[in-house]
């Protein structure tokens, strides 16, 4: 007669009653957003074309330090070398928004109201290299190109989730791998364009109320990079390298103080203690360009 079934089955029951407390605890850990039921990914054009970001002055924060290595990942820079960066102040929080009232299309707004960027100083060796810019989301279709030489880099934009609500797994994965290295330009050709911004990510929706803001100068661009010991999935490289955007000082109204809790969201950086942040006062607004008459695909 066989005696070993009943302790197994013990084994296993206890098996399931432990991972089932782990679960729990990772689950009472960070609020997760609802699932995406199998989101099928936007083409190119229409996550970068969609995607604007507003960007906050914050209480200053200094991370450990950490020295990264980058490359470029656009084709228009991908043979400039970039070399290693150290993360240094953090300066702003970069968030989602929608102009003037118009949304993204439903396919692409579940991933764009989760791209979070904290933004830290960095320095780096200048470029000089000349591009051409033009507008590529559709409320600035009317704003003229304007022709820049790119300088030293500033401030790199890195993916972090804010007060634990982290998206579904279908869009982690892509916005997980956002890094932006945001180069200063010359000539600044201001843009003296009006514009109404409405927050799109859950966290701040009830906190800050749409504002109007005028659009001036712009200082820099913020282009898309590989940090060593990453691995973007293919498909998602296919979107990631599109990104660049360009940032626009902005006249903004004052808003009411928000404290955030940050934590990082690509592998990379993942083992960097959480932060708290609280937004003092919006700064820019990040807007999508193509470099080069080189347009996204799609």
């Amino acid at each position: 007669m066989n005696v070993h079934p009943a302790p197994d089955r013990h084994r296993k029951s206890l098996v399931r009653r432990l991972s089932s407390a782990a679960l729990a605890v990772l689950a009472t850990a960070f609020l997760v957003a609802p699932p995406a039921n199998a989101l099928a990914l936007p083409t190119p054009r229409e996550f970068v074309s969609n995607l604007d970001l507003e960007c906050f002055r914050t209480t200053p924060y200094q991370p450990p330090s950490v020295t990264l290595a980058l490359r470029h990942l656009n084709p228009v820079l991908v043979n400039f070398p970039i070399g290693q960066v150290t993360l240094g102040q953090r300066e702003q929080l970069c968030v989602p928004v929608a102009k003037n009232n118009v949304l993204p299309p439903p396919n692409t707004i579940d991933y764009l109201r989760f791209v979070d960027l904290s933004c830290y100083r960095v320095t780096g060796t200048a470029l000089d290299q000349s591009l051409s810019l033009r507008h590529l989301n559709p409320v600035l279709q009317s704003v003229p190109g304007i022709q820049v030489v790119l300088d030293r880099p500033e401030h790199l934009c890195v993916p972090v989730a804010k007060n634990g609500l982290v998206p579904a797994p279908d869009v982690l994965r892509v916005i997980s791998h956002i890094d932006l290295l945001c180069y200063a330009h010359r000539p600044n050709v201001p843009m003296n364009r009006a514009l109404a911004l409405q927050q799109l990510n859950p966290v701040l929706t009830g906190q800050i109320p749409t504002a109007s803001v005028r659009v001036t100068d712009p200082r820099q661009l913020c282009v898309p990079v590989l940090k060593a010991g990453d691995t973007i999935p293919p498909d998602v490289l296919d979107i990631v390298r599109w990104i660049d955007l360009e940032r626009y000082d902005i006249i903004a109204p004052a808003i009411p103080q928000v404290t955030l809790s940050l934590r990082h969201l690509n592998p990379v950086l993942a083992g960097l203690p959480g932060e708290t942040a609280t937004l003092t006062g919006a700064l820019q607004l990040a807007v999508p360009v193509a470099k080069n008459g080189q347009v996204p695909p799609g």
